[in-house]
């Protein structure tokens, strides 16, 4: 396949996974040092995931509030670049949606896994990488497997 850098056969019987909860502040470099605005869950959210979750950069679908689901790449880790103590699951919306949306409920469906997190010599690399993911997800998220789990009634506003 034309998509660069996504892992493959790799057991990850946890997917794809769902998670909810409230956006809230994170370390406030994902718009100012990366270019990437990130919506962050509370630390206890991390709490919720497979005892088994390959920390590392994944792809699927979100949807905040009542917004259109869109696609979407989420890291979970520790950010080897920043040295982060805590886990962490930072999700970026690719979509523009002209705001901040602090404190509202953000619905993620992690479909597919990219690449393993690893550290960078250079924040300029860290970008690259960034923008190779955001690159690959909008590409394997119009794949059929894919597309099917937008629609899930996990995204109801119920």
């Amino acid at each position: 396949m034309f998509f660069k850098n996504i892992q493959k056969n790799m057991s990850l019987s946890y997917l794809p996974f769902y998670l909810k909860g409230e956006v809230v502040k994170g370390f406030g470099r994902g718009s100012k040092d990366l270019g990437c605005p990130t919506a962050n869950y509370p630390r206890d959210i991390a709490k919720l995931l497979p005892q088994d979750v390959k920390p590392g950069v994944y792809y699927g679908w979100a949807k905040v509030d009542s917004e259109p689901v869109q696609k979407m790449v989420v890291n979970i880790g520790w950010c080897p670049f920043y040295q982060n103590k805590e886990l962490s699951i930072e999700t970026h919306v690719i979509h523009d949606f002209g705001r901040d949306f602090y404190g509202s409920t953000l619905k993620i469906c992690i479909v597919g896994y990219l690449r393993p997190e690893k550290n960078f010599k250079s924040l300029d690399e860290l970008i690259a990488a960034i923008e190779q993911d955001i690159e690959n997800a909008r590409a394997v998220l119009d794949l059929p497997d894919s597309i099917k789990l937008k629609d899930e009634t996990f995204f109801s506003d119920q």
